[in-house]
């Protein structure tokens, strides 16, 4: 050992300066990257939503219904235009009035998509009434003299309401010319003879002009057009007391409307 290492060894100052030098050279650590130096950490973008929906069947007529049926993925929010917010899957059962576009809107994280389905109402079209032939052009409703002499009245039993062959031949013979002549509105008047309570032929009269309505509805002629008045045994064609004038007495007149 030369003269310095001796003294080096023998001067403890120096000996820890030595050391202490050491160490801090040894245990010095590496530095990590700067955090500031790294870009912006970019997160996955969120898939788009899809979204359908469908109707069974696509055309109805008014009245009937139809089954929507829609389906998505991706979306937490659906809406259908006239409904409102609906399951993200589901299925409706609606009626509407008339043709209807079904709009469906789906919202997502990843965005909105939309779908639509028409579905078509038939609405039934009133149907046109016929021309008025010449003979009763303009609403003309003739002559009282021409109405009685194509519509009869129509005759009954004693007692009863039951139309005869001859009332219903009568009555075939007024429909065949109210069909002719579509503006006449038709009364019909109930009328008995004078035996019996007043307030039991009033009902048997009515009855009697309500059997002669049923006989021309039947035919065709619309019931709207046909108004029922019963007189009972008041009024009377004939006062003898003999069968012949009880049965003028017991009839349905028609007579116009006006």
């Amino acid at each position: 050992m030369n003269v310095a290492a001796t003294r080096l060894f023998k001067s403890p100052v120096l000996l820890a300066s030595l050391l202490t030098l050491s160490l801090a050279t040894g245990c010095h650590k590496k530095q990590g990257p700067d955090p500031n130096s790294i870009g912006p950490v970019t997160a996955p973008s969120a898939p788009a939503p899809t979204a359908s929906i469908t109707a069974d069947p696509l055309s109805i007529d008014l009245g009937q219904s139809v089954v929507l049926n829609w389906r998505s993925q991706n979306a937490n929010v659906v809406t259908i235009d006239g409904i409102g917010q609906v399951n993200v899957n589901g299925t409706q059962t609606v009626s509407p009035s008339n043709s209807t576009n079904f709009h469906l809107t789906a919202k997502g994280d990843g965005g909105t998509v939309e779908a639509n389905v028409r579905v078509t109402v038939n609405v039934p079209v009133a149907p046109t009434p016929p021309p008025a032939d010449a003979s009763n052009s303009g609403g003309d409703l003739g002559s009282d003299s021409a109405f009685h002499q194509n519509v009869p009245d129509v005759f009954f039993d004693y007692d009863s309401f039951e139309l005869r062959p001859d009332a219903t031949t009568a009555a075939s013979q007024a429909a065949a010319y109210l069909t002719a002549h579509p503006a006449i509105r038709v009364i019909i008047d109930g009328y008995c003879d004078n035996r019996g309570s007043a307030e039991y032929n009033l009902a048997l009269g009515e009855n009697r002009a309500n059997s002669a309505k049923s006989a021309l509805v039947s035919a065709g002629i619309a019931a709207s057009r046909i108004r029922v008045v019963s007189f009972g045994k008041e009024k009377q064609f004939c006062s003898d007391e003999t069968e012949s004038c009880w049965q003028q007495n017991r009839r349905a007149q028609f007579s116009i409307d006006r």
